[in-house]
């Protein structure tokens, strides 16, 4: 998702993955675009059609709020993420959520292998998103390479070896 500036820049604020819903029932207006980054299926609803659903039908309506405030608590995590974590535990925050999310697509060859997918973004929108240079993402996946975190093969595939020594990043940076 990105939000535009009154300057016409924009800015990553938050990525979608797999069964991910997007947009604002009760609303007129939306904030916010959407680029996909690889190919992607979408399932959309009438606006209209869907509010009466949601009126109508009271579980599926608590569990779009449940979405939401996971939403919402993962937007207050980003805040924390941008404001407080170094450059190491920002990347390593992102590849653990990119992991985490991958879903099916990411997936380990045996029980405790290591766990690999590809990266949604390229090293530039990293940076985007984390508020740090390209270089420095750069630097920080040679640096957990070089560490035997993580290995990287081509541009954009990922096999984090051992998820907990990766987690121990977050808080030993």
């Amino acid at each position: 998702m990105a939000a535009a500036a009154s300057d016409g820049r924009e800015q990553i604020v938050g990525l979608l993955y797999a069964a991910d819903f997007f947009g604002q029932p009760y609303a007129d207006e939306v904030d916010f675009t959407i680029t996909a980054l690889t190919d992607a299926e979408l399932c959309t609803f009438p606006r209209g059609a869907f509010e009466h659903v949601l009126e109508h039908h009271v579980r599926l309506e608590n569990l779009l709020l449940q979405r939401t405030l996971k939403a919402l608590n993962e937007a207050r995590g980003r805040m924390l993420t941008l404001a407080r974590m170094s450059a190491t535990e920002k990347v390593t925050s992102l590849l653990l959520e990119m992991a985490a999310r991958a879903g099916p697509c990411g997936c380990s060859a045996s029980h405790g292998g290591p766990v690999t997918f590809d990266l949604p973004l390229t090293r530039g929108q990293m940076a985007d998103v984390l508020g740090i240079t390209i270089e420095t993402v750069s630097r920080q996946l040679t640096r957990l390479k070089g560490a035997g975190l993580i290995a990287l093969s081509g541009s954009r595939t990922v096999a984090i070896a051992d998820l907990g020594a990766l987690k121990t990043q977050i808080s030993a940076a």
